[in-house]
């Protein structure tokens, strides 16, 4: 395996610290990576969980012996729900949450359902807003589309 292949694998387990079903690859957090560079891009310029994600990788990184392996944190141009991987998004819904969908009704992580509606623009956390299915009547979290 190649020194960037690890590298990769390392990264592919870093959970999300408010996620933990998914990892900063899967939410698109990690946006290149290199032998000399890991470059990550949190999900939106005040995300209180961007020191903990950065010092997550920094550890994992570490642990692996790839201590030589520096993080830089860009935040231009930002993140957007479309770096989700199809991976991450059948793993958000897994868990529970809708993964972004530019329809204007959810699909209801619990039943199946898009009869649902949006109960508040704030969600657990300000990247997601709090929805409801109408058919199972369970709340759920969707990522905002961005």
């Amino acid at each position: 395996m190649s020194n960037l292949a690890a590298i990769e694998a390392v990264l592919a387990a870093v959970p999300d610290p408010e996620i933990p079903a998914v990892s900063v690859v899967d939410l698109g957090i990690v946006r290149q990576v290199t032998e000399e560079k890991v470059t990550i891009t949190p999900t939106y310029s005040g995300c209180p969980a961007t020191l903990f994600i950065e010092q997550s990788i920094r550890e994992a990184l570490d642990a692996a012996g790839f201590r030589q392996v520096a993080i830089e944190t860009v935040l231009s141009p930002p993140w957007t729900t479309d770096w989700i991987s199809d991976a991450g998004k059948s793993k958000l819904q897994a868990y529970g949450i809708a993964p972004p969908d530019l329809a204007k009704a959810a699909t209801c992580p619990q039943c199946g359902s898009a009869d649902t509606e949006e109960v508040s623009r704030f969600g657990s956390t300000p990247c997601k807003a709090q929805w409801r299915c109408k058919a199972c009547l369970e709340p759920f979290d969707r990522f905002k589309c961005h």
